[in-house]
């Protein structure tokens, strides 16, 4: 007599398929923990390069700008030009000098979930 698959006992769980699980389940949570390091919002490092940066671009750029305006309004051609030009990068300059003098805050606080 054939034995019918109804009375068979179903097949137990492959430990392999259970080790496979684990592994999948803790590769996902490392990923998960990556995205939330990646998505960070910009540290203070970052934000403190943008400030300098848009310094330097707007002193150069406002000085060439109100330099030539008052160039075109007066009728002179590279005079006021120039002086605002280099007052913009001089002003620029200063505010960074004042930036790069102020007291370091908060040394040797770094994350310790970093460690992993």
């Amino acid at each position: 007599m054939a034995v019918s698959e109804s009375d068979q006992d179903p097949i137990e769980e492959d430990v392999r398929v259970s080790s496979l699980e684990e592994r999948l389940e803790k590769a996902q949570n490392r990923e998960r923990i990556k995205a939330k390091h990646r998505n960070r919002s910009p540290d203070e490092s970052q934000r403190l390069g943008m400030r300098v940066l848009s310094y330097l671009i707007g002193g150069v750029a406002g000085g060439f700008i109100l330099g030539w305006m008052f160039d075109t309004w007066l009728g002179t051609t590279p005079l006021f030009l120039l002086l605002f030009f280099f007052l913009g990068i001089g002003v620029a300059f200063r505010k960074i000098y004042v930036i790069a003098s102020q007291p370091v805050k908060d040394i040797g606080t770094a994350t310790a979930d970093d460690d992993d």
